[in-house]
């Protein structure tokens, strides 16, 4: 008995067409939680520049009194 590839099921799926979009890359959860909130990332990074410029550049004055 040589290798022989294992052979298909006898039965065939008639919902498995309507089923397929479930195994979408689309519809994976890190996808959909990706797109909850557009923009976050931009945002983050932007607030975080401001800060980081505010407390290091503008504020290293000497202060007078």
């Amino acid at each position: 008995m040589a290798n022989t590839p294992p052979s298909p099921p006898l039965f065939r799926d008639p919902w498995a067409k309507r089923e397929a979009w479930r195994k979408h890359p689309i519809f994976a959860k890190r996808a959909m939680f990706a797109r909850t909130f557009p923009g976050l990332g931009i945002a983050t990074v932007a607030f975080a520049t401001y800060v980081l410029v505010d407390n290091l550049y503008l504020n290293a004055k000497p202060e007078s009194h």
